[in-house]
């Protein structure tokens, strides 16, 4: 079973080094309401302006500090120590805090970048370093958004990309089970009333942009919400994952051209997929029949996307952080 090694972190935080601070080419999500907005990505996000956009920077400073303080002795880590020591200012993060003000901001990133946000957050504060807690404040703002926005969202999104509602509450349920044991509830509240009853799953994926399994994020969630019920759950869910079925969950999917950013996108799937299926096995009793397969899956998945991770900046500037998640979880 392949997992993570400081060869491994090596080479994702020196991918990563190469882009955090790359500010073009650029994908802004930013809504203009008048001439004054027409501003640069650095002028926006004075933290978050690299990594071709928003959230993969965020995530990708997620991905660099993780590393950094699991290897420390890297020399690459010195150099994330220094990137931060530079960037991760009160002044900046009260810039980013700021921008979430704006009335054409209530949609921003939402939710995958508000998930990322508490994920990075949560990262941040396991550090001795003065810019531990700059962050406060941004994480606090998302928090909230995740309090008032849950309520109004009647039906989950049950996608493969940024607005899957699955993979955004994983992430937000591990920040709040540290900082906000409120916010836990309300994410275990909507976990159970969207999928709670889901049976049978079809798995009609991928889609062919998709980097999340809608199926297995999904069970990777409920996994966490579910606790020594997930088995009984999973078992209705996919009732024939033990037969290695629905084969869609089971075969890695085919990336045909990896400068084509969709498309790249499906690397990101065989490694989220990997995440997932060994979150699951390690979620399910020892003895159950779903395990050997989920974990043998897995590694396939991973043998399909790791060595493609800096193949092309589509998939350069992201890609290293589900390698993360992927050869973290155990």
């Amino acid at each position: 079973m392949t997992t993570l090694t400081a060869d491994y972190a090596a080479r994702f935080m020196a991918l990563t080094l190469g882009h955090l601070t790359r500010e073009f080419p650029h994908k802004l999500d930013h809504v203009m309401d008048g001439p004054e907005d027409a501003r640069t990505p650095r002028q926006l996000h004075p933290i978050f302006f690299g990594s071709f956009d928003w959230h993969s920077c965020l995530h990708g400073w997620w991905q660099v500090l993780r590393l950094a303080r699991l290897y420390p002795n890297q020399p690459e880590a010195a150099r994330v120590h220094a990137l931060a020591e530079e960037m991760l200012t009160a002044e900046n993060f009260a810039v980013e805090t700021a921008y979430l003000a704006r009335p054409s901001s209530r949609g921003f990133e939402r939710p995958y970048g508000w998930a990322w946000a508490l994920a990075l957050h949560a990262e941040m504060v396991r550090h001795d370093r003065p810019w531990a807690r700059h962050g406060d404040a941004f994480a606090a703002a998302f928090a909230e958004r995740f309090r008032q926005f849950l309520p109004l969202q009647t039906y989950p999104i049950r996608v493969g990309t940024h607005y899957s509602s699955a993979f955004a509450l994983t992430l937000a349920r591990d920040w709040a089970l540290e900082q906000d044991p409120r916010l836990v509830a309300l994410l275990d509240a909507r976990s159970r009333d969207w999928f709670g009853q889901d049976r049978d799953c079809q798995a009609w994926e991928p889609g062919g942009d998709e980097f999340l399994s809608s199926a297995l994020t999904e069970a990777l969630l409920m996994s966490r919400v579910l606790g020594s019920d997930f088995a009984d759950w999973f078992d209705l869910f996919l009732p024939r994952a033990a037969h290695g079925e629905p084969a869609t969950l089971f075969t890695p999917a085919t990336v045909s051209d990896r400068s084509d950013g969709k498309i790249a996108h499906l690397d990101g799937l065989n490694l989220s997929r990997a995440w997932c299926w060994r979150g699951i096995a390690a979620a399910l009793p020892k003895g159950h029949a779903a395990r050997e397969p989920a974990l043998a899956t897995a590694q396939q998945h991973l043998d399909a996307a790791l060595p493609h991770l800096g193949d092309d900046y589509m998939g350069e500037h992201w890609l290293a952080t589900f390698a993360l998640l992927a050869l973290e979880q155990r």
